[in-house]
């Protein structure tokens, strides 16, 4: 396993110095997508049934995220083989796990599959880079979300008992179901929610700007101490998460 020492060239995550202060039992140092990863001390011990039963927080930052944006945004993406959402505001889960979200007529956001550590979204993006500097990526460009946004899940049935502290839209189950997506203020602050929940996992992503990272996190946490809510480390929700 890693040690602190072996992350100093290591791609770190907005939230990372928070992690290194408020866990200093965790056993010590991974790295997933390149990036250094705190280790918890059970992430091997969590059953699928207790993960996260009432509510639980992860920094998913470690995973791969990108926007593209233009009139032949669409027509890049199915050339790729992703599936589009219809309409505006609204997610699509892929076949490997990965999500494309359509945050506009002619904006996305893809957000990478735990079952390949975002290696399919990090490797397209590779290829968008090279035909952009090519000039070969004709009415699109691509918008840098790894480097502008945290992507945080919180997970368990009470997530939108916990949203609903922070955030002025109802995200119930009811009103707010799976694939929808809110562009919206929380905690003052802008972000952007993403209902991922599956058959046995409840599941609200938010997308955050990477400057405010640290100041969303504590936030959370607190809102989330009426549920019992606790900090989960990515590489137990990856083991219980469906591909």
């Amino acid at each position: 396993m890693a040690t602190l020492e072996d992350t100093l060239t290591t791609k770190r995550t907005p939230l990372y110095h928070l992690h290194q202060a408020n866990q200093p039992n965790a056993t010590g140092w991974q790295h997933l997508g390149g990036y250094a990863i705190k280790a918890g001390q059970d992430e091997t011990q969590v059953e699928p049934t207790t993960v996260a039963p009432a509510c639980g927080l992860t920094d998913l930052s470690a995973l791969a995220r990108v926007g593209l944006r233009g009139k032949k945004a669409a027509t890049i993406l199915s050339e790729k083989h992703y599936q589009l959402p219809a309409a505006p505001n609204q997610a699509l889960r892929q076949e490997d796990g990965s999500l494309v979200a359509k945050l506009s007529a002619s904006e996305y956001l893809l957000l990478g599959s735990f079952a390949d550590d975002g290696e399919r979204i990090s490797r397209d993006e590779l290829a968008w880079q090279a035909a952009e500097r090519a000039h070969r990526l004709p009415d699109a460009y691509l918008l840098p979300r790894q480097d502008t946004h945290a992507w945080l899940a919180l997970t368990g049935s009470h997530a939108s008992d916990v949203m609903a502290k922070l955030c002025g839209v109802d995200l119930s189950p009811k009103a707010f179901a799976p694939g929808h997506v809110a562009q919206t203020s929380v905690a003052r602050a802008n972000a952007i929610i993403i209902n991922a929940s599956q058959a046995d996992l409840s599941c609200l992503y938010l997308l955050v700007d990477s400057a405010s990272a640290c100041y969303f996190w504590p936030i959370l946490l607190d809102a989330m101490q009426e549920f019992e809510g606790k900090e989960l480390n990515i590489m137990a929700l990856r083991h219980h998460h469906p591909a």
